[in-house]
């Protein structure tokens, strides 16, 4: 896992990642095991933590309003519509870190289980997901270009 460029991304936003030891439990993990936790502006890992599990995490705290935010331990929380575009905006951010790429999260996404519609992350995304992407546009996370932003949710 790259470490420092994650941590550099995610200080884009003003989260601060945090790595723990690989035989402790993750702070704030709502799977358990390896998968990423987060305590209010602050995004947990192993060194085996999947990035896709950083990523959505992170994207969780990206997403969540400021009143949420600063209250978030364990679960993330919000309705579904939200939870569509944590998942569009991880896949996105994964542009972002170097030898991942959306590709790559979405095969990764889809080993791991997540489900949609259409089956496959990447037709979901590609076919499915406007909604989603509207979301990110109207909360100024992702610019009509399909940019991210680096900004918190205001």
């Amino acid at each position: 896992m790259p470490l420092e460029s994650l941590a550099a991304l995610l200080s884009r936003f003003g989260l601060t990642l945090g790595v723990q030891a690989g035989n402790q439990p993750v702070t704030g993990s709502f799977w358990g095991d390896r998968e990423a936790g987060i305590v209010g502006r602050n995004v947990y890992v192993r060194d085996d933590t999947p990035i896709h599990s950083l990523l959505h995490e992170s994207c969780h705290i990206i997403c969540a309003t400021p009143e949420r935010r600063e209250q978030l331990e364990t679960d993330a929380g919000g309705d579904d519509l939200e939870e569509a575009a944590v998942c569009y905006l991880q896949i996105i951010l994964a542009d972002e870190i170097d030898g991942v790429g959306r590709r790559r999260l979405m095969q990764d996404m889809d080993a791991w289980g997540y489900s949609f519609r259409l089956g496959a992350t990447g037709a979901w995304f590609e076919k499915d997901a406007e909604d989603a992407r509207k979301w990110l546009i109207d909360c100024h996370l992702l610019s009509e270009h399909g940019v991210p932003t680096f900004i918190l949710r205001a």
